[in-house]
């Protein structure tokens, strides 16, 4: 998801590992990145969270093949749901349409 647009969903089977091979053959390759670079007239910066597949060399390496410019593992807090727009999006979600958390809980959640 961007200010460009949203891509189409990636689907994997249940009980699929996503390991970083996985990652980079199949969300990567054949799902995400051919939508990112369609939007985005191949003008992007790709953001990844602490996931196992998303930080390992070989994903690290593979991005430095593919894509024009992202953000490292090093440079990016592995475990922010305060800097990840899908999971604060989720939570939004959750707190209006579900009443899902209660006051003491949004009051402990930190927001950007």
């Amino acid at each position: 998801m961007s200010k460009l647009g949203k891509t189409r969903l990636v689907f994997v089977q249940p009980g699929t590992k996503i390991n970083s091979n996985y990652y980079c053959s199949e969300v990567l390759s054949k799902g995400l990145l051919p939508d990112i670079c369609q939007l985005s007239d191949n003008n992007f910066i790709l953001q990844h969270d602490g996931a196992q597949s998303h930080r390992s060399r070989h994903t690290v390496a593979f991005l430095k093949q593919n894509v024009p410019n992202f953000i490292e593992p090093g440079n990016w807090p592995p475990n922010s749901t305060d800097l990840n727009p899908v999971d604060y999006a989720i939570v939004i979600y959750c707190f209006f349409f579900f009443d899902f958390f209660t006051e003491t809980e949004l009051s402990e959640m930190t927001f950007c």
